[in-house]
C-alpha cells in the first residue's frame, strides 16, 4: 500500500513537528519500502520533522533514526543509535535467541 499524495498533504497541512508513524512500511514490497523511507527521510530533513517510528522492519529503522529505543515485551531494553543498537547483546538475545547473542550456531563457541 503506498502512501496516497493526498493523505500526505493533509497529515502536513497544520505543519506538525512531531509525526508519528506506527508500521508505515507493513505489507510493503522491498520497492514501496525503499520510496516510503527516501520519504520518511525527505520530510524529516526539509521540514525539520521529529518522527517517532514504530517499525519491525530493522532495515527502515537502522536508516532512518538517529535514536533508537528497543523494546521487549513492554520493557526498554537499550537505547542508542545504530551501531550501539546493532551491537547490544540484549537486544541480539531477545530477537535472535541466546545462541545469536553468544555466538552459537553461528560457526562460533560460547565463551566461558
Amino acid at each position: 500500500m503506498v502512501i496516497s499524495a493526498g493523505l500526505r498533504l493533509r497529515a502536513l497541512a497544520s505543519r506538525p513537528s512531531l509525526v508519528l508513524l506506527d508500521e508505515p512500511t507493513a505489507g510493503m514490497n522491498p520497492k514501496e519500502t525503499e520510496e516510503t523511507t527516501q520519504l520518511i527521510r525527505r520530510l524529516r530533513d526539509e521540514r525539520g520533522l521529529t518522527i517517532l517510528l514504530i517499525e519491525h522492519d530493522m532495515r527502515v529503522v537502522m536508516n532512518l533514526s538517529d535514536l533508537i529505543t528497543v523494546l521487549d515485551f513492554g520493557r526498554k531494553i537499550a537505547e542508542g543509535d545504530a551501531r550501539a543498537i546493532r551491537s547490544n547483546v540484549q537486544v541480539i538475545e531477545a530477537y535472535l535467541g541466546r545462541g545469536a547473542a553468544t555466538g552459537e550456531g553461528y560457526g562460533l563457541k560460547a565463551a566461558n
